[in-house]
């Protein structure tokens, strides 16, 4: 992996890898359908992203994170089963970390962590550096009362925040590029692989049916070219240093 770049206008793409739209749906179309497009999408535009893996995705579909660690991008964990970690006690949470890391690690380097709805209580962190991580992007700067976030050191952790949530980035290009003009530095950008599956007709929220599919891939494309043309850096969020 790269040394650690300034955060000064630099931008990462991370991909939150789990099943579809949890805990809604139980299918995994994201992981068959939406991770090839995303991964084709980033070798056309010669773009790093950080994916965020359960380990539950590692083991059923061993050969696409493979593909993630062959393309150079960097594989972090999303956990274990995609319980969330305010639910849990010690014990609990400390075996999702361990079983999490041991899977994920058969593939490759794991460093990086990210809660499953962005939800790890700071008691979790000394767990986290006993587990060989260090650096976590389990807070969200788009959360209610999060906004002034900034990015830390913790516990031995860095701790660099999400800026926004998804469905903003697959509004109509004039609304999503002021939305990434307002974004400060580093900006880390998160989405999951069910997003670019057609997911209109699924009993879900409007904004995780909003634009889906083969729309939100050319939303992600004109988002990153959006970045390009400002001349912003793209690093795998390891790369970052604050």
């Amino acid at each position: 992996m790269a040394e650690p770049i300034s955060a000064s206008r630099s931008v990462s793409i991370t991909i939150d890898v789990e099943h579809d739209c949890p805990p809604f749906l139980s299918t995994y179309r994201g992981i068959e359908q939406g991770m090839p497009r995303l991964l084709q999408l980033f070798a056309e535009e010669q773009v790093p992203a950080t994916f965020f893996s359960t380990g539950d995705v590692a083991r059923r579909y061993p050969d696409t994170i493979r593909k993630v660690v062959e393309a150079g991008h960097e594989l972090g964990s999303h956990g274990d089963t995609h319980k969330r970690f305010g639910q849990m006690e010690q014990a609990e949470a400390q075996n999702e970390l361990a079983r999490s890391a041991e899977t994920l690690r058969k593939f490759g380097s794991v460093t990086s962590f990210r809660a499953p709805n962005l939800d790890f209580p700071d008691r979790f962190l000394p767990l986290l550096r006993d587990n060989g991580y260090t650096l976590d992007s389990s807070k969200g700067r788009h959360k209610l009362g999060s906004y002034f976030i900034k990015p830390d050191r913790r516990e031995g952790i860095r701790r660099i925040p999400a800026s926004i949530s998804p469905s903003p980035l697959r509004t109509p290009a004039p609304i999503r590029n002021l939305i990434c003009s307002l974004l400060d530095h580093p900006a880390v950008l998160f989405f999951h692989p069910w997003e670019f599956v057609d997911m209109s007709r699924e009993p879900l929220r409007f904004d995780n049916r909003l634009r889906t599919g083969l729309p939100a891939v050319e939303c992600l494309r004109q988002t990153i070219r959006y970045f390009k043309g400002r001349k912003v850096r793209f690093l795998r969020i390891s790369e970052v240093e604050i």
